[in-house]
């Protein structure tokens, strides 16, 4: 008999990439899952990872057992779905995905407000860039997921997924103290070449957003630093070294030193739930977006300005 819990570690490597990935989503310690690939491993009398550099690879074999993987997980997915349906009330284990600014100013006050009404719902979050979650949530790895998009880069809902709008989140034009756009109640996206910008890397939504949109205004962009983190972003904007666009959710009070201006227009990227069809009727779903939706009024109001900004 093959173990699911085995069966879910190989399954979770194969989405996740590495062990420790994998150990992190699931709640585990990299060894623990280890042990479980071990044991699956001898009980099948297959070897299912290989070593490839630091890394590992799934063999040919595990893949089969990944795919057979997959679609017993949906079966107990879909059981555990009834289930709870039947019963009504919102329970067991949720693992909700977020990115980064969302897991800071947005996650906090919803899961807060879950296990106050839910006592028997587990909920468990993990921070995941939203580029990647979306395929996780499509793949069974997480339950739901939180996203973001642009304007010029909308979301993908893949087949099978379904979505709803939490909200929009404005973004703002960070310049230090003196800098020339400091003083004005707006900036126009075609004043904006020449400047020195400081953002995430490559790869990120941010990043691209910021690309194409100086790029479609005739600018080529200047950019001198890249960090992943918005505090980091804001702290060399605070420095003097740049200027920064930076999104208002899980932003935190400005530092002395930095000057919020509003561009015109205002760039907003759009937040999303998202979850697996076969999901879409647990209780523990419906309620985790229903408490998304209720807080984000409040959290989006509550983002902090500037007590130097031209309001």
């Amino acid at each position: 008999m093959l173990d699911l819990q085995r069966l879910r570690a190989l399954h979770a490597v194969s989405v996740h990439g590495t062990v420790g990935a994998a150990a992190v989503a699931l709640g585990y310690t990299s060894s623990a899952v280890s042990q479980q690939i071990a044991k699956l491993e001898r009980e099948t009398r297959t070897v299912l990872l290989e070593r490839e550099g630091r890394g590992v690879r799934l063999t040919d074999e595990a893949h089969q057992l990944v795919r057979a993987a997959r679609e017993l997980i949906a079966i107990v997915e879909r059981a555990e779905t009834e289930l709870e349906e039947r019963r009504g009330v919102p329970a067991g284990r949720l693992t909700v995905a977020a990115f980064a600014s969302a897991a800071r100013g947005l996650m906090p006050p919803v899961l807060a407000d879950l296990a106050r009404r839910h006592p028997a719902l587990d909920t468990r979050l993990t921070e995941i860039d939203p580029h990647l979650s979306v395929d996780l949530v499509a793949k069974g790895a997480v339950d739901l997921v939180v996203a973001h998009d642009w304007d010029i880069a909308p979301l993908p809902a893949p087949a099978g997924v379904e979505q709803a709008v939490i909200g929009d989140d404005p973004c703002d034009l960070l310049v230090p103290e003196g800098h020339r756009f400091a003083g004005r109640t707006a900036v126009r996206r075609e004043e904006l070449g020449g400047e020195r910008w400081i953002c995430q890397p490559p790869g990120r939504v941010c990043h691209e957003w910021l690309v194409r949109t100086l790029r479609t205004a005739g600018h080529e962009p200047e950019i001198v630093h890249q960090a992943d983190e918005n505090p980091t972003l804001v702290a060399l904007v605070a420095a003097g070294l740049g200027i920064a666009l930076i999104p208002r959710l899980g932003r935190g009070p400005l530092p002395a030193g930095v000057v919020e201006v509003p561009l015109d227009p205002v760039p907003v990227r759009r937040l999303y739930a998202l979850w697996r069809t076969g999901a879409a009727r647990r209780p523990a779903i419906a309620e985790t977006v229903r408490a998304l939706g209720a807080h984000w009024p409040e959290v989006s109001a509550h983002a902090p300005h500037s007590p130097h900004s031209p309001r």
